[in-house]
């Protein structure tokens, strides 16, 4: 069994809904009413993607930070 690490951006929509994606792994995405269980299914969001590209090799990616950047126009 292989062990992995993903970046996972979470964000909130306007309807309060938690989405969950995951840049290094294109198309893979979920969302959920709550945080608990948006972990869940981003976990298995995963798991079924690496399980359907069983040759893709991901590249976790080195965290940097989250900038949220305010401005008017």
């Amino acid at each position: 069994m292989t062990d992995y690490r993903f970046l996972v951006i979470i964000e909130q929509d306007e309807d309060g809904k938690y989405i969950a994606s995951v840049p290094s792994l294109p198309g893979c995405h979920t969302q959920a009413d709550n945080l608990n269980e948006l972990e869940k299914r981003i976990q298995e969001a995963i798991k079924l993607y690496l399980d359907e590209k069983s040759d893709f090799i991901p590249d976790p990616g080195k965290f940097i930070g989250i900038h949220q950047i305010e401005f008017q126009s």
